[in-house]
């Protein structure tokens, strides 16, 4: 190969910068020397080392998610590559824009059984939106913007870039591409037409806002909407605060398979207004069971096909952009009669849930109902500040009484549903908002999936807080079997380290509650912390069943 004047990987180096990467989280191996040592002499990028790959992929996970910026993980061939794939999976399925980089033996050995070889990009291809091995160094510039491009086009997700060693080595004469905006096509103005007619000429519509309605800007064009038109919405787990939770015509989160307070509006529905709702937050088949509902889908991308999910009409393009022209439309044609339907309606639902959503803030129980614990979570977090869900029972509870003011102030994994997000994604998350007060709720089994990176939150000084509901059972899939088996389940218990003591092994605060009184100062002062905190709250999951009895006899009237 002919001398150039730059060496690839300082290039490729070159070319995240071009694209405004400041951090890249990861573990590098020996295949990623090249890198690591361009890396070294960037004077733009910071390399968050991080104790494991998912965990590094978590992470970029949520501060892609937060930024709408692609977050960048690195790790190595083979096993590193390997323990990358959840976390990139996790990404891709919720949505959230990731470059993932990983290193590759030299070209020479690809072709045959060698150490640590193997086809990494086949693997990533079903988890990703595109994945590549650069095989020329030349290639550098335009893998790297299109991984970008393709990573924060809509619907965003994951894209995947493989580096070979040798030829990260290699000189080259590239320089990289302008990064140049490209703006999403707009709603087709007939098919908004179209909608509005239906909007107008139904008796009971609803908005059910889901994860697109949280991405670019499209929630401020929402809330236009639902005030012009006295319309409610619900969201998803994934929407909330979409429309804050203040709010008349907020009707708050739908997405338990057991019928709650909120599907008595789902199902006197006639038209439900899909905003960026992903079938894969929450099958239709739980709330449109009959498939008669007449949807306006609107979103990015085409309605998936699915025969309880039948599309009256399709708006595709800019959420934001269709939900101004729906907005403009109505105020043309529509003024004197705003809003359009009578929120008021909505009234007596909405006090009902609010009602519920406060039935236990003074109990004073240990260990502590689920719904208290929230309460005072909700109490002590600002409208900005940011909690992170790991999944498990706690996310159940999560997702039906913690509620927002603001997009993307409850991130919870419900696409790809990954155990062990919400720690390592909080550290992600603190980087981006390094001044909201960020907290990850997690079960004891989720939390001891990826323990390890408290050691990188202190060693980098990252005031976020761990909280750690325990109960020492993988508390969710004991509900579902018990719901399942009538009240039987399978062994599922296990033992707990002491966390304050293993939060002090690794030089930070930490504290087990031992009285209900106890939560609320616990966490005032582990937000005072100079570095991460840790707080174990022992949790009274007998709640679950009674939660389901009670779902399963309540009395829908509208």
């Amino acid at each position: 190969m002919s001398k150039g004047n730059i060496k690839a990987s300082d290039l490729f180096v070159r070319c995240l910068e071009a694209e405004g990467v400041e951090y890249i989280f990861g573990i590098p191996g020996e295949e990623n020397a090249d890198v690591m040592m361009s890396l070294l002499d960037s004077k733009k990028i910071q390399f968050i080392l991080c104790r494991h790959e998912q965990a590094a992929a978590f992470m970029a996970d949520a501060y892609g998610r937060l930024t709408g910026k692609p977050g960048v993980c690195l790790g190595t061939l083979g096993p590193g590559a390997t323990n990358l794939v959840t976390g990139v999976a996790d990404a891709n399925m919720d949505r959230a824009p990731l470059v993932c980089i990983i290193g590759q033996a030299g070209t020479n050995r690809l072709h045959k059984e060698s150490h640590q070889n193997m086809d990494s990009i086949a693997m990533f291809r079903p988890i990703s939106k595109w994945a590549t091995t650069i095989t020329n160094p030349r290639g550098i510039p335009e893998v790297v913007r299109k991984a970008f491009k393709i990573a924060t086009t809509e619907k965003p997700g994951a894209t995947v870039i493989e580096l070979p060693e040798d030829v990260a080595e290699h000189e080259t004469d590239g320089k990289p591409l302008e990064v140049v905006r490209t703006r999403r096509p707009a709603a087709d103005y007939k098919a908004v037409a179209q909608a509005l007619e239906i909007i107008l000429k139904a008796k009971n519509p609803i908005i059910f806002a889901g994860n697109g309605a949280v991405r670019k800007r499209a929630s401020e064009q929402l809330r236009r909407f639902v005030r012009k038109t006295g319309i409610a919405c619900v969201n998803t787990f994934m929407g909330k605060g979409a429309i804050p939770r203040k709010d008349k015509h907020c009707l708050f989160t739908m997405g338990l398979q057991a019928r709650d307070h909120v599907n008595a509006a789902m199902d006197a529905a006639d038209v439900v207004i899909a905003v960026g709702y992903d079938l894969v937050e929450f099958s239709p088949e739980h709330w449109n069971k009959t498939g008669t509902k007449q949807i306006v889908h609107i979103d990015f991308w085409p309605a998936e096909i699915d025969d309880k999910y039948p599309v009256a009409v399709d708006i595709v393009g800019d959420i934001a952009d269709a939900l101004w022209q729906l907005n403009e439309e109505v105020n043309k044609h529509y003024e004197d009669r705003m809003p359009l339907f009578d929120i008021g309606k909505r009234a007596k639902l909405r006090e009902r849930i609010l009602d519920d959503f406060a039935m236990e803030k003074d109990d004073s129980s240990c260990p502590m109902k689920p719904q208290k614990i929230l309460w005072d979570v909700r109490e002590v977090l600002g409208p900005s500040d940011i909690l992170l869900s790991d999944v498990g029972a706690h996310k159940m509870w999560i997702s039906r009484y913690y509620q927002c003011d603001e997009p993307n102030t409850c991130q919870i994994s419900n696409g790809f549903c990954s155990m062990g997000f919400a720690f390592p994604g909080s550290i992600g998350a603190k980087i981006a908002f390094p001044d909201r007060k960020v907290l990850s709720i997690n079960g004891d089994a989720g939390f001891m999936m990826n323990v390890q990176d408290i050691e990188t939150a202190v060693r980098h000084k990252l005031n976020i807080v761990a909280m750690v509901w325990m109960d020492g059972e993988y508390g969710l899939i004991k509900w579902k079997q018990q719901n399942s088996f009538n009240g039987r389940h399978f062994p599922l218990a296990f033992n707990n380290p002491d966390f304050e003591l293993f939060a002090k092994s690794f030089g930070c605060w930490g504290k087990t509650i031992t009285s209900a009184a106890q939560l609320k100062p616990a966490l005032k002062e582990a937000f005072k912390q100079k570095g991460p905190a840790i707080i174990a709250v022992p949790v009274d999951y007998s709640e679950n069943r009674k939660l389901t009895k009670r779902l399963g006899e309540l009395s829908f009237t509208i």
